[in-house]
C-alpha cells in the first residue's frame, strides 16, 4: 500500500513537471515581461544572462517595454519583444560558445561570450553584427540583435557577437574564425561574408574587415576578407588600402561620433580605389539603430544591396 502510494505520487509529480515544462515552452514574452524573466527563463540556460548587458550599470528597466541603453535611442519595445520570442522559439541551437571550456575555465571572462545564430537560407552569405556600448558593455538588444534578425529574415545567416569590452577584436577574431571552420555544420557560405556594426562595434568591423589586421588576430592565411563592412555612427578614421568596401550611415545630431569624421573617412577610403557609400541623417543623434520610425527607416535594406554589389 506505501509503495503503491509513494509510486502514485512520484507519477504524478513527473506528470505536473512535464505539464509545467510545456506551459513555459508554449508562453511567449510580452511588453509587460520582466527583463529578469527572460534572462532566467529555463528554455535559455546558462547563456539566458548574456541576452542583456552582463555590465548591468549600462542598463535600466524592469519590463521589456521599458529597457533602456547608454547612449542609444530610438529602443523599439516591439522589437524587443520579438526578439525575446525568436530566441525561445529557437533556444536549442540559437546560440553557439566561441570558446571551449577549458579556455574559459583558464580566463573565466571568456563565459561572457558566445555568438547568437539568427538563421537565413542554408548555404546563404553569413553577417556578423557587432553592438557598441564604448567599449564598456554590449548593447545587442538594440544594436545587433535588430539587425540579424532582420538579415536573416532576407534570406541571409547573421550571427550577433557578445563580445569581452576589454577584448573586442580578439573575440571577433575568434568568431571569425569558429564560423568558418563549422561553416558545414552551420550552413553558411565561407566567401562573401560581412561585417556589420555601431559605434564601437563599428570600430571592430572596420579593422577585422582590414585583410591585414584580419591576419593579424586570426593567424589564418585561409580566411578571406569581409566582402563588406557596414558601419553605423563611429569616429573611427584610420585609412588603409587593405580595408574592405565600406557603407557608413549616422546621424547630423551626433554627439559623439561627428558625421564629418565619418564622411572623411570615406571620402579618403574612396580616393584609394575602395568601394564606399556615406549617409548623413539631419538632426538624427547617435545610436539609432534600425531608425524604425525615423527618416533613416529602410537604411539596413540599402547596405544590403551595397554589401551585394561588392561580394
Amino acid at each position: 500500500m506505501i509503495m503503491a502510494a509513494m509510486t502514485t505520487g512520484l507519477c504524478a509529480c513527473t506528470e505536473k513537471m512535464e505539464r509545467t515544462e510545456v506551459i513555459e515552452a508554449q508562453q511567449i514574452f510580452t511588453h509587460t515581461t520582466r527583463i529578469s524573466d527572460v534572462m532566467n527563463a529555463p528554455a535559455f540556460g546558462d547563456y539566458g544572462r548574456l541576452i542583456f548587458p552582463v555590465n548591468e550599470g549600462y542598463w535600466s528597466g524592469e519590463t521589456l517595454e521599458d529597457l533602456r541603453l547608454v547612449w542609444y535611442n530610438y529602443i523599439d519595445p516591439d522589437k524587443t519583444v520579438e526578439i525575446c520570442n525568436y530566441l525561445k522559439a529557437h533556444a536549442d541551437s540559437v546560440f553557439l560558445d566561441i570558446y571551449t571550456e577549458a579556455e574559459k575555465q583558464d580566463d573565466p571572462q571568456k563565459r561572457n561570450t558566445g555568438l547568437f545564430f539568427f538563421r537565413g537560407n542554408p548555404g546563404a552569405l553569413f553577417a556578423v553584427c557587432n553592438a557598441g556600448g564604448a567599449f564598456a558593455y554590449v548593447g545587442a538588444m538594440h544594436d545587433s540583435f535588430p539587425h540579424a534578425l532582420e538579415l536573416s529574415k532576407l534570406g541571409y545567416n547573421a550571427f550577433a557577437l557578445i563580445y569581452r569590452p576589454d577584448d573586442a577584436y580578439e573575440d571577433l577574431a575568434r568568431a571569425i574564425t569558429y564560423i568558418h571552420d563549422h561553416a558545414d555544420e552551420l550552413g553558411v557560405s565561407t566567401s562573401g561574408y560581412s561585417l556589420w556594426g555601431g559605434s564601437a562595434g563599428a570600430r571592430m568591423a572596420a579593422v577585422l574587415g582590414n585583410a591585414n589586421y584580419l591576419y593579424q588576430l586570426t593567424g589564418r592565411e585561409d580566411i578571406p576578407q569581409a566582402s563588406a563592412v557596414i558601419m553605423q555612427y563611429t569616429g573611427y578614421s584610420t585609412v588603409s588600402p587593405q580595408d574592405a568596401a565600406t557603407y557608413a550611415c549616422v546621424g547630423t545630431s551626433d554627439g559623439i561620433a561627428p558625421w564629418r569624421t565619418m564622411q572623411r573617412r570615406l571620402q579618403s577610403l574612396s580616393a584609394l580605389g575602395i568601394p564606399t557609400e556615406f549617409h548623413a541623417y539631419d538632426r538624427l543623434p547617435h545610436g539609432f539603430g534600425l531608425g524604425t520610425g525615423t527618416v533613416t527607416e529602410g537604411w539596413l535594406t540599402d547596405a544590403v544591396r551595397f554589401w551585394e554589389e561588392n561580394r
